[in-house]
């Protein structure tokens, strides 16, 4: 085969520009970071490596923390990508600087990607993720995925074979978020999914069929939810957090908020989707999960309120938090955690370390860096600002 010279440069300036790119990453301090927040670790894109996001926290029994996060050879949605991690031995200040292979992409898996991890009430840690693979020639849609779980029983060192959360006969392509699994007080384990594409549909659906997978044995077997949800409104991405009353919340990313819906049984039915407050600029998904120390709801998004945002949408940004004192019927303490003109604040994982809150997400460049921060949950109730609206039903 031959190879023309003018192909040689461009291949060469194409990697060139990736370098430089790269190390403009690495290099460049955090813009927009609001006083009293630390930004301990950023890991930025590197020669063969263009992206690094969708990661997860553990707190491990020896006091270490364990980061797991999708480590991509390129950088689109679909390109090579393996699990890897980064230790913490001081509740998040400081972090190694070398990765360690989690879990490894063997041959015919396009993908692995956004990862949930959980202490089970069996005291074993469990991982879910996303193994992306070709579709078959008559397939619709290029990449089909399983939605995985393994198990560990010595924190984090081997981890077992996969279990299919989805049915391995089941094939389409569903999109679980990273830091989107929960384990119930009953000890039911939810798995909220996205679902684009199955092989009997005519094209792919941006607006997805949203579906909860559930098991009641730790794993061992899994079913889906009664309810499947489908709007005219955009929906994607769905989480789900555990209410007092032990209801459970679903909000999805649509277009100009988050989408909300309810279950009253414990995940086998669901409300319809509706609009809530919970507004933003652009699309792009939330994270909920309730702070421990004061048994309030908090949440992490986009609400486009600072001046840039507000006169060019685009991006994710700003990085915002807001409290919920009555299980996320009104938002209060909102207020910008980063403020980047360049900001993509996305896919954020959040872990509660003591007296701080750990957040692991996309910030700069665009998606293909993951970043942590850390902040004070004392720093999160210092504003007395507080929308009073409440979800529309």
């Amino acid at each position: 085969m031959q190879v023309s010279f003018r192909s040689t440069i461009s291949a060469l300036a194409i990697a060139l520009c990736f370098e430089a790119a790269a190390t403009d990453a690495a290099e460049r301090p955090p813009e927009g970071v609001a006083p009293g927040i630390e930004k301990p670790l950023l890991i930025a894109p590197r020669p063969e490596n263009g992206r690094n996001s969708e990661g997860d926290f553990i707190q491990l029994k020896d006091g270490r923390l364990l980061l797991v996060y999708s480590k991509f050879i390129g950088t689109g949605d679909h390109a090579p990508a393996e699990l890897a991690g980064r230790y913490s031995s001081d509740g998040g200040r400081t972090w190694g600087n070398e990765d360690v292979q989690v879990i490894a992409r063997k041959p015919g898996e396009a993908n692995l990607m956004s990862v949930s991890l959980l202490r089970l009430q069996d005291d074993r840690i469990a991982l879910f993720y996303v193994q992306k693979y070709e579709s078959p020639p008559e397939s619709r849609y290029p990449y089909l995925d399983y939605i995985l779980m393994r198990t560990s029983a010595d924190e984090g060192a081997t981890w077992s074979e996969p279990t299919y959360v989805v049915p391995k006969e089941e094939p389409g392509y569903r999109v679980l978020n990273n830091d989107r699994v929960i384990q119930l007080k009953t000890g039911r384990l939810v798995v909220p999914l996205a679902i684009h594409y199955l092989p009997d549909w005519p094209k792919w659906q941006n607006s997805a069929q949203m579906i909860c997978y559930l098991s009641d044995d730790q794993g061992k077997t899994w079913w889906p939810s009664k309810s499947i949800l489908e709007t005219e409104l955009l929906a994607q991405e769905p989480g789900v957090v555990e209410l007092k009353d032990d209801g459970l919340l679903m909000f999805c990313r649509s277009r100009d908020c988050q989408l909300v819906s309810r279950s009253d049984d414990r995940g086998d039915t669901w409300s319809s989707l509706q609009r809530s407050k919970i507004s933003q600029p652009t699309t792009s998904p939330a994270s909920i999960e309730r702070i421990p120390s004061t048994g309030d709801l908090l949440l992490v998004w986009n609400n486009g309120n600072d001046p840039l945002a507000s006169v060019q949408p685009v991006g994710r940004r700003p990085f915002t938090a807001a409290i919920s004192k009555d299980e996320g019927t009104t938002w209060e303490h909102i207020q910008n955690l980063g403020t980047d003109p360049q900001g993509w604040y996305c896919y954020t994982a959040i872990e509660f370390v003591d007296d701080h809150v750990l957040l692991a997400h996309c910030e700069y460049p665009r998606l293909n860096s993951l970043q942590v921060t850390r902040v004070p949950i004392k720093w999160l109730y210092k504003s007395a600002e507080a929308d009073d609206g409440e979800p529309e039903e």
